[in-house]
């Protein structure tokens, strides 16, 4: 069995603090996760005047406007972001929800990117993301098999590795709505890596996904999940991410390969509980 990508989904359950992100870094970093993810957005890009005009209470004000700008990191905050785990040795990434953000992030020289669920039908931005050629995991949330055939279309014709991702985008989802065999499903259907994104508030149905095959799993963390922010519920706390780390780690190990072999351990043990002719 090969070693499984973990993602640990910060997004913006950063809340736009710099020093809680480098926390939720150092979090993911102890737990022995592969990478951090953030999401970045142009807001003028992704919203409309009117929605940023509406009402919202939130820590940063009163109107969406304020909410949005409040959790959105400046370039001299990833600067740091990329400073900060280039020091803690630990892979960083963002999904970008716009092209602007795409060329924003082109900065970093990342070496992966993502496509959010909420961005995967937008082909005009897909094939930006495609355009640079770059290892690119993309979420399958709120999609049909003729969404994704569309997408998948985009990242051959560009000759840009991916791998699919499974998910449900509810936050938190109901375990029964998982449909974790849809993971190999995809598989099947699309030969390629699939894993998993799961917004379920529990640790299990991510091991499950995978023990069946899943390439890669993306978790959203939080310090706490009782935190303001619309993730932090579908969000793992450190004591869960541990939790779900190390069992993963040790899939790896107890999986093995799938050949049933006489090892060397057991031909000892034989000499003394076998019996012979």
């Amino acid at each position: 069995m090969s070693k499984i990508f973990i993602i640990a989904e910060i997004g913006i359950n950063h809340n736009g603090d710099i020093e809680l992100a480098k926390k939720l870094i150092d979090m993911a970093k102890r737990a022995g996760c592969d990478a951090v993810k953030f999401q970045k957005r142009d807001i003028n890009e992704v919203y409309t005047k009117e929605f940023l005009s509406g009402l919202r209470e939130s820590p940063w004000g009163k109107t969406q406007l304020d909410q949005k700008k409040g959790l959105e990191f400046s370039f001299e905050n990833y600067r740091e972001i990329d400073s900060y785990c280039k020091k803690k040795e630990i892979i960083w990434f963002a999904s970008a929800w716009d092209i602007k953000s795409l060329k924003f992030l082109d900065r970093f020289n990342l070496k992966y990117q993502k496509i959010a669920s909420a961005m995967i039908t937008n082909l005009e931005f897909l094939q930006e993301v495609a355009k640079r050629k770059k290892y690119t995991f993309i979420s399958t949330g709120m999609c049909t098999l003729d969404d994704i055939d569309k997408a998948i279309k985009i990242f051959i014709d560009h000759d840009c590795d991916f791998e699919l991702m499974h998910s449900v985008s509810t936050y938190p989802a109901n375990e029964s709505d998982l449909n974790l065999n849809v993971i190999n499903t995809l598989k099947k259907k699309y030969k390629c890596k699939v894993g998993y994104s799961g917004h379920e508030p529990s640790v299990s149905p991510s091991l499950i996904a995978c023990v069946i095959g899943a390439t890669s799993l993306e978790r959203h963390i939080t310090l706490d999940r009782a935190s303001y922010g619309s993730d932090q519920s579908a969000s793992l706390e450190e004591s869960g991410l541990l939790q779900l780390v190390r069992t993963i780690r040790k899939l790896t190990l107890v999986m093995g390969d799938g050949i049933k072999t006489f090892i060397d351990e057991e031909k000892k043990v034989a000499k003394k509980l076998r019996y012979w002719e």
